[in-house]
């Protein structure tokens, strides 16, 4: 990245300028935004079952009679040790305005496939509060493209973020959490997998997404997903560093868990 210096009056005149390109952009997002709200909602017609700190629940329940839901699809797999760090940065963004959307007739949830125990487990090791249903033995992930068999990965069937993936080859399926780990900076997903206790591959069957959900007279209707990139809106400490001097600076893995940094 190239660094400018300048005198105040220059900065002025190129903040101004870009100022006119911020305001076009929020433009543009007000648009997009409404585009989404204009998409058909599709009935949703299969009876998903949940595991919840409540109980067991339905969709609908998780709506906790409210109109609207926003589901986080969180990698955390059946055979994971810990969440996704990913997912578990944008958590903490997420976990102390639950409350505000709650109150704003938007109940929202993390869902995932580990059984519950371990959800739980690892929510109070972050110390979390909001909501986090287990789909563990359900179809709810596999039904929302965030989450894949063996066989899929092994045969070029995934198909995430509107997309069809090529087949994982054999040598990356076979490679073990150990290798991964040798492998070091040169494997940054490797060094990720890791973090969760997992190899690459069953690590990337799991993906993250979010899901909206309405509920009118008793039926739920899904009206929006997004994924991949799609969720950097939503991933509060991006849109902090993309208004810090150096950007996003990304080199290498550097994200954790955040109770994994050394302490500085």
């Amino acid at each position: 990245m190239t660094i400018m210096t300048g005198t105040r009056a220059e900065w002025l005149a190129a903040r101004l300028e870009l100022l006119e390109a911020e305001k076009e952009l929020t433009r543009r997002g007000d648009e997009v935004a409404h585009r989404r709200q204009a998409l058909p909602w599709v009935r949703v017609e299969k009876d998903y079952r949940f595991d919840t700190d409540t109980g067991p629940a339905s969709l609908a329940d998780l709506f906790r009679g409210r109109s609207q839901l926003i589901v986080y699809h969180f990698m955390f797999g059946p055979d994971y040790a810990a969440g996704c760090p990913s997912c578990s940065s944008i958590a903490d963004g997420f976990n102390g305005f639950v409350v505000h959307l709650e109150n704003h007739d938007v109940s929202m949830y993390a869902v995932s496939r580990a059984p519950l125990a371990k959800l739980e487990a690892y929510k109070q090791r972050m110390g979390w509060t909001f909501p986090w249903a287990s789909s563990f033995g359900d179809n709810f992930n596999f039904d929302f493209s965030v989450a894949f068999t063996e066989l899929e990965q092994r045969s070029g069937g995934i198909e995430y973020n509107y997309r069809r993936e090529s087949a994982m080859p054999e040598a990356v399926m076979k490679r073990t959490l150990a290798e991964w780990e040798q492998l070091g900076p040169e494997a940054p997903v490797g060094q990720h997998a890791a973090s969760t206790g997992t190899d690459v591959a069953t690590y990337l069957r799991e993906r993250p997404g979010m899901s909206a959900f309405a509920l009118r007279d008793g039926v739920v209707y899904h009206t929006y997903s997004t994924f991949a990139r799609g969720l950097d809106g939503l991933w509060g400490m991006y849109q902090w560093l993309d208004r810090a001097p150096l950007g996003r600076n990304e080199h290498g893995v550097w994200l954790r868990h955040r109770d994994r940094y050394a302490v500085r």
